[in-house]
């Protein structure tokens, strides 16, 4: 029998906790809720937790410092974390995802797509042994390995969240392809929702910057989306290096 995933929930609204609690434990996961933020880091390693749902307006402490001392913890950074916020503008929204949120909720919302999300983090967090005789997608320096679920770059180990792997996998996997904004959202996060497309944006900005030097092997396609280079940048330099 397969055990049910552990989500703490931070929320000290209790009309909201017990409207998500009841949701997601009718969706077969098991809730931890607390009312505020303090020694959050010990709760999560106490209760084992799988996900942090994580409100951001605590009356103990700000939710954004709790999420950047999640992200800076080593045996806990991997821990997904789903932001829910009355806090809406898409600056807001991109702040958290730039903290390492994978996912960015809008109060008021529907407990039906909160659910749908969640399943989504928790699928591509915790992937499921792929059915495919591949295992290691390589394109020059880069080299994904999907059952260690690991990136290596010019021999160096490459910390990547979840989503970040997933979408450098669905890139590298369609090479010379353009994918939409919408088909990435469809791809990785699981969803297609309106006013979410600019999500997509954010973690592409995350993911280049931990490809440092192959930032630009992923090419913006003006109003559309985004392509991963045929003849990635670095055979480019290397070419106009030798003419």
């Amino acid at each position: 029998m397969t055990q049910k995933k552990r989500i703490l929930l931070v929320e000290d609204e209790e009309d909201i906790a017990d409207l998500i609690k009841f949701n997601l434990e009718q969706a077969g996961f098991n809730i931890l809720t607390l009312p505020e933020g303090r020694h959050i880091l010990s709760q999560i390693r106490q209760f084992k937790a799988d996900l942090v749902i994580l409100d951001l307006m605590l009356p103990d402490i700000d939710g954004l410092d709790i999420c950047k001392r999640l992200k800076k913890d080593t045996l806990l950074q991997k821990i997904p974390v789903v932001m829910v916020t009355a806090k809406g503008t898409e600056i807001d929204r991109i702040v958290g995802l730039e903290l390492g949120a994978d996912d960015y909720i809008v109060k008021p919302f529907s407990p039906r797509e909160l659910v749908l999300r969640i399943k989504a983090v928790i699928a591509r967090s915790y992937p499921q042994a792929e059915k495919t005789d591949v295992t290691v997608i390589e394109d020059g320096p880069i080299l994904i390995d999907l059952q260690k679920h690991s990136v290596v770059i010019d021999g160096n180990q490459v910390e990547l969240t979840a989503t970040e792997f997933n979408l450098l996998k669905e890139l590298i996997s369609n090479k010379g392809k353009v994918r939409t904004r919408e088909i990435l959202l469809d791809r990785v996060w699981g969803y297609t929702f309106d006013g979410y497309a600019r999500t997509v944006d954010t973690h592409i900005r995350r993911l280049r910057k931990k490809l440092d030097k192959y930032a630009d092997n992923i090419e913006t396609i003006r109003s559309i989306g985004y392509r991963y280079k045929e003849t990635p940048a670095n055979i480019d330099n290397q070419i106009k290096a030798e003419t």
